[in-house]
């Protein structure tokens, strides 16, 4: 049966699109944007530790992080790298999103879900890190203003709400990937050692259940501002980090989670040579 130009047309485009997919290119942005998660973790949960300790420090969100690291020395070098991995990272999970699998790995309709999700929020990064490095100093609107801007919408309240209740589902989820270890099925374990592996087991469970308080943290003041319509109950990863410090025993409550979020960072670091992409 002789193809038409359409099924011609289509044939090609999945073609360059299995030669993008399959490319060195595609997998060096990829891994390029587990560093780049890293290096953004390590900041917040060392910023985070420091001040638990007493040694100064600051809480800080991620647009934070990325406003510390172009204040370093070669600043705005690191930044532009950091760019560019957030790029990649979100460019990956964008094609986990619409393919459903990569070169080394498939996923489920959840998982096409959640990536697409993950993808679209490290594209705001990308874009924020890129802004920075233009020279605007505009922040974005902080997690009180955005809710506040919702609830004008219709059932604003509502949508408020089930984004607190998905944010809570993300960080429960977070916490079974690292009570499970499930997060080494997307690894390439067996490229690992016995002690490699024993030993990103260990960083990655620490560093999931940290995301778990955080993010579950974060996810819970925002259904609490939409019942209360409330929208300054509204809080990001810096302020969840705030209400563990104003817990009794908060400086250690905010210097184990901070531990956790740095180790978060090693595990990314891991995930940037052993990840299935």
């Amino acid at each position: 049966m002789t193809d038409t130009p359409n099924s011609s047309a289509l044939h090609t485009a999945r073609a360059a699109r299995e030669d993008v997919v399959r490319s060195d290119g595609f997998e060096w942005l990829s891994r390029s944007g587990f560093v780049a998660r890293g290096l953004i973790y390590a900041i917040i949960g060392v910023l985070a530790l420091k001040l638990a300790l007493g040694h100064g420090g600051k809480l800080t969100n991620q647009q934070g992080a990325l406003h510390t690291l172009v204040e370093q020395p070669f600043g705005k070098v690191l930044l532009t790298l950091v760019a560019i991995g957030l790029g990649g990272y979100a460019l990956w999970r964008l094609v986990r999103a619409a393919l459903g699998r990569g070169p080394e790995g498939s996923d489920t309709g959840l998982d096409r879900v959640a990536a697409l999700a993950s993808g679209l929020v490290y594209l705001g990064m990308c874009i924020i890190a890129v802004r920075i490095l233009a020279g605007s100093s505009k922040a974005s609107a902080s997690p009180d203003k955005t809710t506040a801007g919702v609830f004008g919408w219709p059932a604003g309240t509502w949508l408020v709400g089930a984004a607190g209740l998905v944010l809570v589902g993300v960080g429960l989820y977070q916490g079974y990937r690292g009570v499970t270890k499930d997060f080494l099925a997307d690894s390439k374990t067996e490229e690992m050692g016995p002690r490699t592996r024993t030993w990103i087991g260990w960083i990655g469970l620490v560093g999931h259940l940290a995301r778990m308080v955080v993010f579950t943290l974060a996810g819970a003041f925002l259904v609490k501002a939409a019942v209360e319509y409330d929208p300054k109950a509204a809080v990001g990863i810096d302020g969840a980090l705030a209400k563990l410090l104003q817990q009794p025993y908060g400086q250690l409550l905010l210097g184990l989670v901070a531990a956790g979020l740095i180790a978060f960072a090693v595990y990314s670091f891991s995930d940037a040579r052993f990840r299935r992409i």
